[in-house]
């Protein structure tokens, strides 16, 4: 038996983003446009005939901006929402706002540029989309994504030598759907002197900055979008910036991260499976992988890959996370040795002998 299409309610003032925005749900098997409205106005009119299962909302409209939009909707009527804005270089507030609204991803308009990205647009759109289907009060289940690039198109896999305890340890994160309020939680609990760590969030390249500002302003550690050559040090997190991977390389006892160009990995870039694979090729038994709330099975291969070469590897328990995903692709290979609620991980990390 087939699964029933994910209905899609399209908010936009802009009758040429409806129509793109339109195509690119209904090219996708797996969901259909329910309706499409100018204004939330609109919205709420098509709402009282039947419920949409995702909202793919604009932030800037007439009569009513899709925040305010947004915020009475959680109160009245919960419903996933995926942000869709063009606001390039958000500042801090309004990323903020929408997270703290109950958005449960952020995308960007699609390009109309070249084909390649507007191709890379509809794919990122359809799984942040599907992903937003997926989260919901009660259980959860993963959900298998299509065939995609693995990790072996940016980098090679380890050499499966571990490396001795030599060098302090060094924590990788990798997080998608709720992660951004999951990495929340756990940073802003961590004291000054906390290991160093390097994080890839799927966000799109104009929020990411606007997201570790966000964090830094709320953490006693440094929280920082990653730069090439930014060394990791301890009291310090990286977020990979969106739309480049991110990969740990060492020099000595020291760590840095190289940003770099690259295909998609498991739909994504940054992908965590590239970050944790960097892990595990030069930080081996020193390193500590933490896979949380997403969709996908992106890390999934990474995380098995850093405990093959020793290190001490995390998942997030399922009724903690938003989406049950990633973290049970990879407990379903045998890559978590410890499942763990969101709530116990600034403790962890804390407790980590540098």
């Amino acid at each position: 038996m087939s699964e029933t299409k994910k209905r899609v309610l399209i908010v936009d003032d802009s009758a040429a983003v409806r129509q793109v925005m339109s195509e690119i749900v209904n090219a996708d098997d797996r969901m259909e446009v329910m309706a499409t409205a100018g204004d939330p106005f609109q919205a709420s009119e098509r709402m009282q005939n039947e419920v949409p299962d995702v909202i793919v909302l604009d932030i800037e409209m007439p009569r009513m901006d899709g925040l305010t939009f947004l915020r009475r909707l959680m109160a009245q009527r919960p419903v996933p929402v995926v942000v869709c804005s063009t606001l390039v270089g958000a500042g801090t507030k309004t990323l903020d706002a929408v997270v703290t609204a109950g958005a449960v991803e952020v995308i960007e308009k699609p390009s109309l540029g070249t084909r390649h990205k507007l191709l890379e647009s509809q794919m990122q759109i359809q799984d942040a989309i599907l992903a937003a289907s997926h989260a919901s009060v009660g259980r959860r289940k993963a959900f298998q994504v299509r065939a995609n690039l693995s990790a072996d198109a940016v980098l090679p896999p380890p050499s499966g030598r571990a490396m001795l305890k030599t060098t302090d340890k060094i924590v990788v994160i990798g997080a998608s759907t709720g992660g951004t309020e999951a990495l929340c939680r756990v940073l802003e609990n961590l004291p000054a002197y906390a290991p160093p760590i390097v994080i890839v969030q799927h966000m799109p390249e104009a929020f990411t900055s606007a997201f570790a500002q966000r964090l830094n302003s709320m953490c006693k550690i440094t929280v920082k979008e990653a730069r090439d050559g930014d060394s990791v040090l301890r009291g310090h997190a990286l977020i990979a910036p969106g739309g480049r991977h991110t990969i740990l390389t060492r020099s000595g006892a020291n760590y840095r991260v190289e940003v770099r160009d690259g295909p998609l990995v498991h739909r994504h870039r940054p992908s965590v499976d590239v970050l944790f694979r960097s892990a595990a090729r030069v930080a081996g038994a020193n390193g500590v992988g933490i896979i949380l709330t997403g969709m996908g099975n992106d890390g999934a291969h990474g995380l098995k890959e850093m405990l093959d070469t020793g290190a001490t590897t995390y998942g997030q328990s399922e009724k903690s996370c938003v989406v049950y995903g990633m973290p049970a692709e990879a407990k379903k290979m045998g890559a978590v040795q410890s499942e763990v609620d969101l709530s116990e991980f600034a403790g962890i990390l804390t407790s980590l002998d540098c």
